[in-house]
């Protein structure tokens, strides 16, 4: 009897652990809550800079719970003490470039050679200002700045735009494709493992919204064209934060 009782006593607590592990958290909750609900797909959930509210990073960018998971909020915070900051667009900063590693493969380079910066750019290669920057493209290398894309085709994906973005590509020289259909030249269809699908979906949950869309070393993003000059002495001030 007493070894019986040993053994229960044994057993219940090695599966105490179990028990507890399996035991939903609040953060679990909240993102069930969210994916259910929006069928978004949630890769983090943690307190927010307002009391009372949680911050969801979501493939669709950042969303605001409360607590209860029965209210929420589209739309951004800033800290009026700190020169309006954006903490929004702060707390996108880390995730954007740990989620920019898996697609460096994908991307389309090019290279300054006495680089300075990096930045990656979202980009569609029917769009007049994406046009204008890529013109410009030598301007921004001799300043030491890298360029590299990502393909963000606006008319989304299954699209004929996204078709031609996979052409350039999957092209035998994809940066010659690439400054070929920035023209307005027609590419040869071409077909391979681009991702177009994956690169678009991965703007989208950047918040990115349109073309181009500039993702700096710091993890933040600015919206539209930046002329070279701008955009260095950007860089060159948020590297000396």
């Amino acid at each position: 009897m007493k070894l019986s009782r040993t053994l229960t006593l044994w057993v219940s607590l090695a599966l105490a652990p179990l028990a507890f592990a399996s035991s939903p958290t609040p953060n679990d909750m909240l993102k069930k809550k969210v994916e259910d609900t929006l069928g978004l797909e949630v890769s983090s959930v943690a307190a927010a800079p307002i009391s009372g509210l949680y911050q969801v990073i979501t493939n669709r960018g950042v969303l605001y719970i409360t607590q209860d998971g029965s209210k929420l909020i589209h739309g951004n915070i800033y800290d009026l003490d700190s020169s309006m900051k954006n903490l929004t667009e702060a707390a996108l900063a880390g995730p954007r470039l740990e989620m920019l590693k898996n697609f460096e493969d994908k991307m389309l380079v090019y290279k300054a050679k006495n680089e300075k910066h990096v930045v990656t750019v979202f980009t569609d290669i029917t769009c007049g200002y994406c046009r204008k920057l890529h013109r410009e493209m030598a301007d921004y290398n001799k300043l030491g700045i890298t360029v590299r894309y990502l393909a963000f085709p606006r008319q989304g994906v299954p699209s004929p735009n996204a078709d031609e973005m996979e052409a350039v590509w999957c092209a035998k020289d994809p940066l010659k494709a690439m400054d070929d259909a920035k023209a307005g030249n027609a590419i040869s269809a071409a077909k391979c493992d681009a991702d177009i699908a994956g690169q678009y979906n991965l703007g989208g949950s950047f918040g990115v919204n349109g073309t181009p869309a500039i993702v700096l070393e710091d993890g933040s993003m600015i919206p539209g064209y930046q002329p070279p000059n701008a955009l260095f002495d950007l860089l060159e001030r948020v590297s000396a934060q």
